[in-house]
Formats: structure tokens, sequence, C-alpha cells
């Protein structure tokens, strides 16, 4: 180990082994907030700030419910170096005439709030720990799929992603980069201009990935999906290529330039991440749109699949302690949700929460998970619907009532962003094991049925004050007593 590197895991040490101390007078959570694009990200952060400020309804949230809440507040941005969350732009978008969804994370943003409380433990009485800083960390889910890359070397990763590439569900959409890829000699000399059609060609392939077609997942490098500042460096102006089948690749080769570019790539964009935001999160929540999956049918679970197998092998499950402060923070509450539970009926949230339960159960047995507390939950940050129903041919038929986003289909009608209609979402299978073999929801019924639709934020009613009412949501607060609860006591 170098000396720089043994005096960065001093540092990083010492400093937290301070943060441990001071929370022992200000107790600090710090929460990592991700997902993939879509999976509501924004949308969840806006929605537990303002329930905790405004009071929302929170029935289950035990220290709102017992009334050991005094009040909550936003104080200023803890991390210099780390942007705010822009919470009163989210809120004004989510409140607006029309509301409308905020658009999607594409770099790390942070928020703190702080929960004043009356505690019945006595030693926290004794320590005067009334007070919770929790600071929220958002960023991208892709990001996460970049930690395994450190452990790669470009050819692995190059033989991994040409692989993936050849399963049937992306072997079309890859077609154009592959074609290009076996047509290049790997030895040849290097050239910017084939380093820049190439990866054009891999970005292109995976954002066709990503589409809501097909709803593919595992897409790494995750910074070619949402390259920010990074946009045309060469960071990200490489690709994998095919194994070089005789010979040692010479100095100044296409292999080499993009396998160097793709150490540059974990040098100064996955290791800073990992080292200066991941390794130091408490808890995690992960929201996943398990919705978007079952629409695109199995190929899109069993991505899914594999991506929660890829995201829980980048955690340190553990209690944390003094020790573990040494020896860097492990993360000991971890909580996947299944979002937009209100696209459907209630009577399938417990279905979709088993969907996501099963492949997080088989994902964590793959992932070698221990000794951290794993929970699932099906949730709706906010509710954009309500529930009705209709009599058909003797049978109680349960619907959805909401607003379709502009441009959403179900058969041959497409929306127009204004209009409230009620549908039947569709049924999922009692059996979860069943929706997944399916992969898709009532296959005997029309394909007007499978499909679930988006729907547009719901027009809230603001208060005397001025104040938007509290945002309507689902199991928000079983969300909030688990990463919570226990530190509120």
């Amino acid at each position: 180990m170098s000396e720089n590197s043994i005096f960065d895991s001093l540092w990083h040490s010492v400093r937290d082994v301070g943060d441990y101390v001071s929370d022992l007078r200000n107790p600090t959570i710090r929460l990592g907030v991700t997902g993939l694009a879509r999976s509501g990200k924004t949308v969840f952060i806006t929605s537990l700030i303002h329930n905790l400020l405004h009071g929302g309804r929170l029935p289950f949230f035990d220290a709102m419910a017992e009334g050991r809440i005094n009040r909550a507040y936003l104080e200023p941005q803890p991390n210099d170096e780390i942007p705010r969350f822009d919470y009163d732009m989210h809120l004004d978008e989510l409140t607006g005439t029309p509301p409308s969804w905020p658009s999607n994370t594409e770099r790390i943003r942070q928020l703190r709030i702080t929960i004043e409380f009356e505690t019945n433990n006595v030693l926290r009485k004794t320590l005067g720990q009334d007070r919770l800083h929790l600071d929220i960390i958002d960023y991208p889910g892709e990001w996460l799929l970049d930690l395994p890359l450190l452990n790669m070397s470009f050819e692995e990763w190059s033989d991994q992603a040409f692989s993936m590439s050849g399963e049937p569900e992306r072997l079309s959409l890859a077609a154009d980069w592959r074609a290009m890829v076996m047509g290049l000699d790997p030895l040849a000399p290097q050239s910017e201009k084939t380093a820049e059609k190439l990866s054009q060609l891999f970005r292109s392939y995976l954002i066709s990935c990503r589409d809501d077609a097909h709803a593919l997942s595992m897409l790494p490098p995750g910074r070619f999906l949402m390259p920010g500042e990074l946009a045309g460096s060469p960071a990200l102006t490489f690709s994998p290529l095919q194994l070089p089948k005789n010979g040692r690749p010479p100095k100044n080769s296409l292999w080499q330039m993009m396998a160097r570019r793709f150490e540059s790539y974990k040098t100064h964009v996955v290791k800073p991440f990992f080292k200066d935001h991941f390794t130091k999160l408490d808890r995690q929540i992960v929201l996943v749109d398990t919705l978007s999956a079952l629409n695109a049918g199995p190929g899109a679970l069993n991505d899914l699949e594999n991506t929660l197998t890829a995201i829980l092998q980048c955690y340190r499950p553990g209690q944390n302690s003094w020790l573990s402060s040494l020896l860097g923070k492990r993360i000991d509450r971890i909580l996947f949700a299944a979002t937009k539970a209100d696209h459907l009926h209630q009577s399938s949230h417990e279905r979709l929460k088993g969907v996501l339960k099963i492949l997080t159960e088989r994902a964590s047995d793959r992932a070698d998970l221990a000794g951290a507390k794993v929970e699932v939950m099906a949730i709706a940050s906010i509710r954009s619907t309500s529930e009705t129903h209709i009599e058909q041919a003797g049978e109680t038929l349960p619907l959805i009532k909401g607003i379709p986003l502009k441009g959403e289909k179900l058969g041959t009608m497409v929306f127009d962003g204004l209009e409230e209609i009620a549908i039947f979402p569709g049924d999922l299978p009692d059996d979860p094991e069943k929706t997944l073999l399916e992969g898709r929801v009532s296959p005997d019924r029309g394909e007007e049925d499978i499909r679930f639709i988006r729907f547009r934020p719901p027009q809230l009613k603001t208060e005397i004050d001025g104040t938007p009412q509290a945002l309507p949501h689902i199991h928000l607060d079983h969300v909030l007593n688990f990463l919570l609860g226990d530190y509120l006591e």
C-alpha cells in the first residue's frame, strides 16, 4: 500500500471517529436514497420532507403517532461540496397548476432536516439526545452499478458487457454497436475518431435498453446514461472491445487506449463517489420501479434481479459501533421499496410487495448478505389516484381513478393529460412466483389490460397560510418507522 493510501485510510478513520463522538451528543443519520431512473427518488424525498415538516398523516410512524415529535425543520446544508436538494423547487412543481413530476436525479444532492422529539430512553435523556439530524443523500442508482467495476479489469468488463449484449432482449438493441466492435481489430493503432464513434454507439445501446418498452436496469457504466459535466470527456469516451485473439496489445493500440480510459473512469469517477459518499452512509432505501419491469416481461424481471444482486454486493452490512467507525461505516438497515403502488388497487399492494420480496431474497442469497436488517415494502411517495369500483356481470371490479400523463396509451386510447378516468389497473396473481414466472399481468386478458399507465400528480388544495396540504402517500409512515423509529424511541 502506498504512503498516500495509508494516509487516506488513517484520515478517513480519524474523521469517522470524530463523527461518532459528535453523534453521541447530536445523533445524525446519513440516509442514502437511490434507485434507477424514474423510480421516484426526487418525489420520495420531497414527500418525506413535506410530511415531516407539516405533520402529514403518518399513523404508523410511532414517534409521530404518540405525539413525541415536537417539531421538524430544515437546516443549512452540512456539506459545502455537495449541491443542496432543491426541496422548494420540487414542491412547487408537484403542487403547481397543473402539477408535474420533477426531473430525474443526475448528480448527488443532500438535504438536512432536524427532528426535535421527546425520548423515552433514560440514557438518551441523560445525554440530552432529544434532537436528530437526518442527512438525506440523494444519488442516481446507476452510480451504484459502477462500484463492481472497481474489482474488474478492462478485459473482464469487456467480456461481461459483450456477453450481456448477446442476450435475446438486448441483441437487437446492441446490433449497431456489436457490428462495429466485431469489425474492428483491437490491436490496431488507437484512434480518437474510432473511440468517439464506439462510445456513442455503446451509449445509444444502453439508453435504448432503459426505454419503457424494455425496462432493463443492468446498464453500467452509470455515467454513460447521465454524464453531466463529464459529457464528451475522455473518461467517458471508451467502449468494451472483443478480446484480442493473439498477442499482447501494443502500447498505442485501440485496446490499450480503451483500457486506459476504463481505468481512468474508475479512478476519477467511481472511486471518489465510493470514498467520499457511499462509505459514509448509515442507512439506505433503494426505490424500485417494479411495475415497469412487469410491463416489459420476463427479461426485464430477470435483469432487475441481477441488478438487485449487484446493488446488494456493494454494501458492507452490519451494526454500527465505535469499532466499525474505525473500519468504515456499515449500513445496518436497507429498505427496498416497490414504488408507484397507487397505480394498482390496494388489493394488489401486498402482491406487488411479494414480487419484489422474492427478487430481493434471491439477490440477497446471491450477494451473501448478512448483518443488516433488510425490509421490503410497496409504497407510493405521492398518491396520484383514488379507488372506486363498478359492478359487472354480478362481480365487483376494483378500479383506480386519476389523470393519466399526456401521451400515455391504453389500447387504442391516447390520453391528453387533462381528463380524469377510472380504469381497471390489471391483476397481480395471488402467488408472486406465478407473477414472476409469467412476467406480466393477466396474460389471458387483452393487451390493453396488462400495461400499467402513469398518472399526473394530484391537484392539491392550499391551506389558509398558503402551505399546500400534506402530500398524500401510501405507507410512507411505515418507511419512516423502519428507517428512523429506533433513533426516536
